[in-house]
């Protein structure tokens, strides 16, 4: 059941209430209006216990290992002290809406750990899988005192410059022996990467891990690196290592990173940025929904559907219709 009082939310959260916590992310991803009200103003009492934390977002071909690796990553920094949240976004099915959400299954050592959260959460069909409410969590666990939070993609694709948008530090994890690795990577996600981890470089894997390591930064000297201040570093790893080796200097390769860019103000810049374009991305889907909920438009749409299905209407000359049809409709509200 969901309360209606913010307090409750604010309360539980600040007390790290993993139950309330749960609950606190269930009211910021209903689409209920007045439980979008009710997340607003829990959010704004909690913004100021909130950017502390280290941001790393995690993304990979599939079969890389990713949710292994976030287990074995996630259990090495508990170990150390450290809160950990992790935010695994699942692929929603396009034609029910249903997700797997199997990653408290796939991390059960993890998910049983006192400092550790783990939120899967679907990604309703949004650009490249990243959860619609994926920043507000963030600010959730953040005010919760998680001092490391992992966002953790499908796969690779177009949510990689989603989920760069809203972390400090983007890890893409490859594999080797897969072929012709560096064709089957776009040119922007590489970009976009502040480090390169081969996984599964263990038995047998670990020459084909090393080659593909070498061939990965050779390639970065091509390429334009996410930020003129950082070298990407492209690292090897294995999460049966039982001494988490390579693990952990991709774990000191982030700290790395973060020391250089909050000792240079790079930190703070690029997460006013990041508010920006967070800011924007709500104006434009709040448009969006508008649009949608428009009656003129909603009068019109069936008709202009017909007329472009039919080829009677351009699909630029329908848009446009719409689109000004905007000016003689009201919002029809929730």
């Amino acid at each position: 059941m969901v309360s209606d009082d913010p307090e409750y939310y604010i309360e539980g959260v600040l007390n790290k209430d993993k139950r309330i916590i749960a609950k606190a992310i269930t009211l910021i991803e209903s689409a209920l209006p007045l439980h979008q009200k009710i997340a607003r103003n829990v959010l704004n009492a909690l913004l100021p216990r909130t950017g502390r934390a280290i941001r790393l977002g995690i993304s990979g071909v599939p079969g890389a290992g990713k949710s292994t690796f976030i287990e074995s990553l996630g259990t090495l920094l508990v170990n150390q002290g450290h809160t950990v949240a992790v935010l695994a976004v699942d692929p929603s099915s396009q034609r029910s809406g249903g997700s797997v959400l199997a990653d408290k299954t796939r991390m059960e050592k993890l998910s049983t750990a006192k400092n550790a959260f783990i939120r899967p959460s679907p990604s309703g069909g949004t650009l490249g899988g990243v959860a619609r409410k994926t920043r507000e969590t963030m600010l959730i666990c953040e005010a919760a005192a998680y001092d490391v939070l992992i966002v953790e993609t499908v796969g690779v694709g177009q949510s990689e410059s989603a989920v760069a948008s809203m972390v400090d530090f983007f890890l893409l994890l490859l594999i080797a022996g897969a072929g012709d690795e560096i064709q089957g990577i776009k040119k922007g996600v590489l970009e976009m990467a502040d480090a390169i981890a081969i996984n599964k470089a263990d038995g047998d894997n670990i020459q084909r891990a090393e080659f593909a390591r070498k061939q990965y930064a050779t390639a970065l000297h091509y390429l334009v690196p996410s930020s003129p201040a950082w070298s990407v570093k492209v690292l090897t790893c294995s999460s049966l290592d039982p001494e988490n080796k390579g693990i952990q200097d991709i774990w000191q390769t982030v700290l790395d990173h973060r020391e250089k860019f909050t000792r240079s103000g790079l930190l703070e810049k690029k997460r006013r940025r990041q508010a920006l374009d967070w800011m924007w991305a709500l104006v434009e889907e709040g448009l969006k929904d508008r649009f949608k909920k428009n009656r003129s438009v909603m009068e019109q749409l069936p008709g202009v559907i017909k007329a472009v299905d039919t080829g009677r209407m351009a699909p630029t000359a329908a848009a446009e219709k719409l689109l000004f049809s905007l000016d003689n409709g009201r919002t029809v509200s929730p």
